[in-house]
C-alpha cells in the first residue's frame, strides 16, 4: 500500500488565505472527496499536490519519505486530470492512445474498454464531452501513478458517461489513491470513502451529505 501525506498546507494569494494548514492522507485503495465553492481553493489544492503551483507552506510524504514540491512531477507518483482538456484536438482517438502508451499491451487496455470502438477513429475535436473526460481518464488513469488528482471528472457530461467514469474510477482505486473534486456532490459521494469540504481556507470534515448544508455548501438536500 502506497500513501501521500500532507501536513500544514497553508496558501495564499496577495495575501488573502485560500489553504489554512489543511492536512490530509491518502492511500491506494480510497477515493477522497473535496468540496468547496468556487474560489474556495480546491483546483489550487490539486495542483499543489501535483507540484504545478508553490505552497507558502507544506510537508508532503510519499511512503514516509519527504517529498519536495519540486520533485512531484519528476517522480512520476502522481497523475492529474486538470479541469481543462489537455489533448491535441487535431488528433485522431488512436493516436492519442499510440501517443501515450507504446506498449501494445497497454494499448489495447484502452482500445477494449467500455465504448472506445465506438469513438477511436474520431477526431479529439468531435468528441462529446463525456467522450473526452473519459478518454482523458483512461489515459491518465492507465500510466504508473499511485496516486490520481481529479478535477471536476464528471462536470457537464452525459449521464451515460457519468456512469462509465463511475466504473472506472472504482477499478482504478485498487491500485490508487484518488482525490476527487467536482461540484456534482451526488456522483462524487457515490464513489468516496472519505469527504471534506473546504471553507474559509479551511478542511471541514464530511460524513454525511447533510453535513454539506450544516456548513453551507448547499441550501437544501
Amino acid at each position: 500500500m502506497d500513501v501521500l501525506e500532507v501536513d500544514q498546507l497553508s496558501k495564499l494569494y496577495r495575501n488573502k488565505v485560500v489553504l489554512n494548514n489543511i492536512n490530509l492522507k491518502c492511500s491506494t485503495g480510497e477515493i477522497i472527496g473535496v468540496f468547496g465553492r468556487n474560489g474556495s481553493g480546491k483546483s489550487t489544492l490539486l495542483k499543489i499536490l501535483f507540484g504545478t503551483l508553490k505552497a507558502n507552506a507544506i510537508t508532503l510524504k510519499i511512503n514516509s519519505k519527504i517529498t519536495l514540491q519540486k520533485e512531484i512531477i519528476s517522480s512520476k507518483n502522481i497523475g492529474y486530470l486538470p479541469q481543462h482538456s489537455f489533448l491535441p484536438k487535431e488528433l485522431k482517438v488512436r493516436e492519442a492512445i499510440s501517443l501515450f502508451f507504446e506498449n501494445g499491451d497497454k494499448q489495447d487496455v484502452i482500445f477494449y474498454a467500455p465504448r472506445v470502438s465506438s469513438f477511436e477513429s474520431r477526431k479529439i475535436s468531435a468528441l462529446s464531452l463525456g467522450e473526452l473526460r473519459y478518454l482523458e481518464l483512461l489515459l491518465i488513469g492507465h500510466l504508473n501513478h499511485s496516486f490520481l488528482l481529479l478535477d471536476e471528472p464528471f462536470s457537464m457530461i452525459e449521464p451515460l458517461y457519468k456512469e462509465i467514469i463511475a466504473n472506472l474510477l472504482m477499478q482504478l482505486k485498487k491500485d490508487k489513491g484518488i482525490i476527487i473534486t467536482d461540484h456534482y456532490y451526488e456522483d462524487v459521494l457515490k464513489i468516496t470513502d472519505r469527504n471534506f469540504l473546504i471553507k474559509n481556507g479551511n478542511k471541514i470534515e464530511i460524513n454525511e451529505t447533510n453535513d454539506l448544508v450544516k456548513n453551507g455548501y448547499l441550501t437544501s438536500l
